[in-house]
């Protein structure tokens, strides 16, 4: 199966980023150019205040709206933690998992996030669980030994059954927000080599269900060349995702400019 048989999908993660009123003009003008979305699939992931005001706008369209981290408790004394009951009450029907700056940044580790996949899928949210190596676990030569662990502990509880809602997002630390890309050949080799790590975990079948996105520092400039990549399925995407004028050129990749 090819890249191409699966949907593109293009998403765009906030962060700690815009303002409601920002937030609710850029839906909508991403809204307005989507059409019915059967072509490719796009998607937002949104800080959790501003979730319930971003989905009612998005309502009526096929754009997707996430959460950027949810906890695996249904409920219980986790202060300041949202539960996947809770990102679907406020309109959301995915999430994030695993981003690099959870992981760096917040220092969650590699036995939370199984049970964050597992809680995500048993609540109907549709995971994207971001893998990524740092720039010295590459230059010593580890990128494949840290991401096949980090595969292994987020498909902990996997079935082959849920695999047609899970998304992977490959992103390299060193290249989120830096301005640096992998390139073509380094993003081109890791996306296979995570792919003959799916097949061997869910086979085959179940493994041709999982999109496989690319992330770090994706522009209007290289998403082409990016979706051209043999088994990319689509990108997630950070500071582009924040304004139309760049966001919407991303997603549109495969079409001549306006």
């Amino acid at each position: 199966m090819t890249n191409r048989a699966r949907k593109p999908y293009i998403a765009g993660n906030w962060k700690m980023n815009l303002d409601r009123a920002r937030s609710l003009d850029l839906i909508k003008t991403v809204k307005g150019r989507l059409g019915d979305g059967g072509d490719r699939e796009v998607a937002f992931f949104v800080p959790a205040i501003y979730l319930a005001d971003v989905s009612a706008v998005a309502q009526g369209s096929p754009l997707g709206i996430g959460g950027q981290n949810l906890w695996f408790e249904a409920n219980g004394a986790f202060t300041g933690e949202v539960a996947p009951r809770m990102l679907r009450e406020v309109g959301a029907d995915r999430v994030l998992i695993g981003h690099s700056e959870r992981r760096h940044v917040f220092h969650e580790p590699d036995d939370w996030m199984g049970r964050k996949v597992r809680a995500a899928l048993d609540c109907d949210l549709l995971p994207i669980y971001c893998i990524g190596e740092t720039l010295d676990e590459r230059k010593g030569n580890r990128t494949e030994r840290v991401l096949k662990r980090q595969l292994e502990s987020g498909f902990e509880k996997v079935k082959v059954e849920d695999c047609h809602r899970l998304t992977i997002a490959y992103e390299p630390v060193w290249a989120i927000g830096t301005g640096e890309t992998a390139t073509t050949e380094q993003v081109g080799a890791t996306h296979k080599m995570i792919r003959k790590w799916l097949a061997v975990r869910v086979g085959e079948p179940a493994a041709n269900l999982v999109r496989v996105l690319y992330g770090g520092s994706v522009k209007p400039d290289n998403a082409k060349d990016l979706m051209a990549v043999e088994h990319v399925d689509g990108l997630l995407v950070g500071g582009a995702s924040l304004q139309a004028e760049t966001f919407l050129p991303i997603v549109e990749y495969d079409r001549a400019p306006a």
